[in-house]
């Protein structure tokens, strides 16, 4: 037991010590911003951190705030959700057989090409700013997903082929126990660079599409009325709420995937399948 405690403990250091450079990154960050605000000395250009902060706790107390996030992350999951479960049936379809790729192939490299913004206002004629959110949610996370899928599940273990080859596994086993470990890292490193946009790609949406009761509103608004202080604690919370997300996908994925037995226990996640854009 005492073994247990000293190796928690050290565990617990170890963090410590790897989040102190990102720590002191942050610090000149602001350090940073902090000068930058002084030598402008305009609150309409660019506020300080401690005005920005200030801003942030009052947003927290509105009674709008949790409604706001609440609008926007539930559109950002749906539209995540989507693009997940798509891809990946796509993308397993398409490495399967490759008339399914060449007839995606220009979906997938609009999807990927476009901006953004260029993708709302098209959308807009389509559907009301309400929803559209989710619509361009999916859009920037299919086709990440579809395509890191694809490479994954086109990656060959010769020996296990071979031994698939003499105990004539079928198609769909192949995939479950021999392809999908090999696949799963694309998997997990897919998600976690989309996790992000998804909240990049809802906010832009909302700020053009306007729909009440979210961030992207208040982002809108805050712009009109010149509040500079709102319009950066706004941003702050979608980058927390980007990076929680992030976090909170990733982590259960992973748990999934390991109790699959698709990925090691101690697997930190290679990022050899690091985002295929």
């Amino acid at each position: 037991m005492f073994r247990d405690g000293k190796s928690g403990m050290n565990a617990a250091a170890a963090r410590i010590r790897a989040a102190l450079p990102k720590a002191g990154a942050a610090g000149i960050a602001l350090v940073l911003w902090q000068l930058l605000a002084m030598y402008i000395d305009s609150p309409i250009v660019i506020v300080t951190p401690l005005k920005t902060f200030r801003a942030l706790l009052t947003l927290v107390r509105e009674p709008y705030f949790i409604g706001s996030v609440s609008f926007t992350l539930l559109r950002v999951l749906l539209g995540f959700g989507l693009g997940l479960v798509i891809g990946m049936l796509l993308g397993t379809a398409a490495s399967l057989n490759h008339r399914i790729e060449t007839l995606l192939w220009p979906y997938t490299m609009i999807a990927r090409s476009v901006p953004v913004a260029a993708l709302v206002v098209i959308c807009l004629i389509w559907l009301s700013g309400r929803n559209l959110s989710v619509l361009i949610v999916f859009l920037v996370v299919f086709p990440v997903i579809y395509q890191n899928v694809l490479t994954g599940l086109r990656v060959r273990e010769p020996s296990l082929e071979e031994m698939a080859d003499v105990f004539h596994m079928s198609v769909l086993r192949r995939l479950r126990y021999i392809r999908l470990p090999v696949a799963a890292p694309y998997l997990v490193s897919a998600c976690r660079v989309t996790a992000g946009m998804a909240w990049k790609a809802a906010a832009a949406a909302e700020v053009i599409g306007t729909p009440a009761g979210s961030i992207g509103r208040q982002l809108y608004l805050a712009k009109t009325y010149l509040a500079t202080d709102d319009l950066l604690a706004w941003t702050i919370v979608i980058i927390v709420m980007g990076s929680l997300t992030e976090k909170a996908i990733v982590s259960g994925l992973k748990a999934l995937l390991i109790r699959m037995k698709c990925l090691p226990r101690s697997s930190r996640e290679e990022e050899k399948g690091a985002a295929l854009l």
